[in-house]
């Protein structure tokens, strides 16, 4: 990005989407030191950054996952990189800034499209190197999400039959033993053994458990 004029390059431009006030405060005085970043706007919720997104046209949308009431940041995420350009380099790149990095949220931000994944620890230096980073669509981690997403993929995924994938996908409907029986034309016994080698082919012991690891790892469709 270069400003023809001044034959300098341009800043980037950047959206802020955060539903706490004083965060979104924080961040947007924090940003407005940095170099070669311009603040383009705020948003409170996924909505609003939907919104602004179309008319402000920044770069780099800086996300928040957990946004309060309406859609959360890793749908507003979606929606965001797969809308039609919004400006002339495409869709503006989202950088997810969270306080949370489990491997589930990290998995649902990347597969959404996330071009990279800040948490808020962070040190501004950090931050600001990501934010431009992300505007070239290079891909940036925070130390310790790049170490979880390493070892996810060094970690086998569980081998699972057709039909224990069958059944966790029912499962994962919330559907009982004895409405997945009828749904896969099997007993309820034969759905009660199957969901045995699963819980311990995932290393779990509740359903809850199982849907979340199968989530984790990609097992559901």
């Amino acid at each position: 990005m270069t400003d023809p004029a001044a034959g300098a390059p341009a800043p980037v431009r950047i959206l802020v989407c955060d539903d706490h006030v004083v965060v979104r405060a924080g961040l947007l005085a924090l940003l407005d030191s940095a170099p070669g970043i311009e603040v383009a706007g705020e948003a409170g919720t996924g909505e609003e950054a939907l919104a602004l997104a179309a008319r402000l046209k920044p770069d780099v949308v800086l996300m928040d996952l957990q946004l309060g009431e309406g859609i959360d940041g890793v749908e507003t995420t979606r929606r965001l990189t797969s809308a039609p350009a919004a400006g002339p380099g495409g869709p503006p790149h989202v950088l997810v800034l969270t306080t949370y990095d489990t491997d589930a949220d990290i998995t649902r931000a990347i597969e959404a499209g996330a071009t990279g994944y800040l948490l808020k620890a962070e040190r501004p230096e950090e931050l600001f190197a990501a934010i431009h980073a992300a505007a070239q669509g290079r891909t940036a981690l925070s130390g310790p999400v790049a170490s979880r997403v390493m070892a996810n993929m060094r970690r086998p995924r569980p081998s699972l039959t057709d039909r224990e994938r069958d059944i966790l996908a029912q499962l994962a409907t919330g559907l009982g033993n004895r409405e997945i029986a009828r749904a896969l034309f099997i007993s309820e016994a034969t759905v009660k053994t199957h969901l045995r080698r699963i819980y311990d082919k995932l290393g779990v012991d509740t359903r809850a458990g199982a849907v979340a690891v199968a989530k984790e790892q990609r097992l559901l469709p």
